[in-house]
């Protein structure tokens, strides 16, 4: 690990349980810290401003939805000077439209929700960071999607939503879907989440089952991604 990198990665949460989940273990591993920060409770100024990694998690609320949620406004404010600084920022579902917002893209209702695990179609890259990913479910679980940011670098779609990951450079990645889930903790999604899967109409059985049998893969796969972007950043 680069010596002037920061050890240590700060990761904002907007619900308790939508944590760094398999991807907190592989930090360690890889001589990282991690900190977390409780938006909407906590200051985020600390986290946003951090010049090593950023992790920006899920959540079920709107980035439109500021009337109610007044810390967003702070949230995406701060966004927007990390990202023009070109700070190292991962986003992942919520995190994910945040960075799109911050970056001038329209975020909006999808018409439909796209909640359970199905593959990514990659775009055509050589040394495509996601590659790992190709033919092998991963997890949606949002009802909101956005625009191709200006200058964005689009890396993967889905069968619902042609805008699933992108970058900006190599610092700025943004993750629609959900790399960071753990087998062991998925429970507390569905959970959790009951009243959205419920008005969903998504069956929940069928769910955990997906969940027992592509969570695994995922895990192995999200490390090897994660592992390859991190060593980009902290040797650049």
């Amino acid at each position: 690990m680069n010596s002037v990198f920061p050890n240590t990665i700060y990761a904002i949460q907007h619900l308790s349980f939508e944590d760094l989940g398999s991807l907190e273990d592989l930090f360690y591993q890889l001589g990282f810290r991690v900190r977390y920060f409780e938006a909407g409770v906590d200051d985020l100024t600390q986290a946003m401003q951090h010049t090593g990694l950023t992790i920006i998690l899920g959540g079920p609320i709107g980035v439109y939805e500021t009337e109610d949620y007044p810390f967003l406004q702070q949230e995406i404010d701060l966004l927007k000077v990390r990202l023009e600084n070109n700070l190292p920022t991962l986003g992942i579902c919520l995190g994910a439209q945040l960075i799109a917002h911050a970056l001038g893209a329209k975020v909006y209702a999808g018409a439909v929700k796209e909640i359970g695990w199905s593959p990514l179609t990659l775009s055509n890259q050589t040394n495509h960071l996601l590659a790992p990913l190709e033919d092998s479910p991963v997890l949606h679980w949002h009802g909101d999607t956005f625009d191709l940011p200006k200058n964005a670098v689009l890396l993967a779609s889905s069968a619902l939503y042609p805008n699933q990951a992108f970058s900006i450079g190599s610092h700025i990645l943004a993750l629609q879907f959900h790399i960071e889930v753990a087998n062991e903790s998925l429970e507390k999604w569905l959970i959790g989440h009951t009243c959205e899967l419920r008005n969903a109409n998504i069956n929940i059985p069928a769910l955990r089952l997906d969940n027992e049998k592509f969570a695994p893969t995922l895990e192995n796969k999200a490390s090897q991604i994660i592992t390859q972007w991190m060593a980009t950043l902290t040797n650049a």
